[in-house]
């Protein structure tokens, strides 16, 4: 089973401009990303449509692609990556992971954790999941919930905390029933991913902005794993000082 990481990263962020490059403990933050996602795929790079953000790669030894400037979203850019790549050595991974570039504690067992699921061949496409505290009341809006059939398949994303429990208080939800906040990284077959990124934007997708809906309402499985991983996404400039304040020693 081989495995192809890919790091999507643009330079314009609405929130957070320039963030790939931002240091984080004397390193910009796509580094720290690259090197914890290394050890958990056969082959890494970076797709990016950022010169400069390709320098910066190539500078501590990491892969880089360049993309065309068109792309929405991620997925659109690792596909036109992956056909680069492919291209490229002759060969196609069992497996392409698309990781968030702006997740710099990052574990490499979580990547290993998702690819492993593709030993089952009916997977085609799998994302991950993490179970709230008990104690935790579930937030809407900040946080995407999901919720699964039995055979652990995703039925619906949502920025609405779900499912709605009608007969207890909301502070009591999460211990009643086991809630699931999706966290963003995506593992595909090649085949799957390329079809998938040319499908347009869908309704829900529309109002919930999330890009995996638009699978969804294509018919396509989901696959969900459970993982302990502990997701601090930097998104803006609050959360970039927050992850400063961590030991990068």
């Amino acid at each position: 089973m081989t495995s192809l990481g890919i790091i999507p990263a643009r330079h314009a962020s609405t929130r957070l401009p320039g963030k790939p490059l931002a240091d984080i403990g004397g390193k910009p933050m796509i580094q720290r990303v690259y090197e914890a996602a290394a050890s958990g795929v056969d082959w890494l790079i970076v797709a990016t449509d950022s010169e400069e953000i390709g320098s910066i790669v190539k500078s501590f030894g990491g892969e880089v692609i360049l993309t065309g400037s068109h792309h929405i979203n991620g997925t659109s850019r690792c596909a036109e990556a992956l056909q680069t790549w492919t291209k490229s050595i002759g060969r196609t991974p069992d497996v392409v992971v698309n990781i968030q570039g702006d997740e710099p504690l990052l574990k490499a067992s979580t990547i290993e954790q998702l690819v492993h699921l593709f030993h089952r061949n009916e997977v085609e496409l799998a994302t991950l999941v993490q179970v709230i505290s008990k104690n935790e009341i579930p937030k809407e809006g900040s946080d995407v919930y999901v919720v699964c059939d039995k055979y652990q398949k995703a039925l619906y994303f949502s920025r609405s905390v779900i499912p709605f429990i009608r007969d207890e208080n909301k502070e009591d939800w999460s211990s009643v029933h086991p809630y699931l906040k999706h966290i963003g990284m995506y593992a595909f077959r090649p085949k799957t991913l390329l079809e998938i990124s040319e499908w347009e934007e869908g309704k829900l997708e529309f109002v919930e902005k999330l890009e995996q809906l638009r699978w969804l309402e294509n018919g396509q499985n989901i696959y969900v794993v459970e993982t302990d991983y502990e997701c601090i996404s930097v998104d803006t400039p609050e959360d970039l000082e927050k992850v400063r304040r961590l030991n990068w020693d």
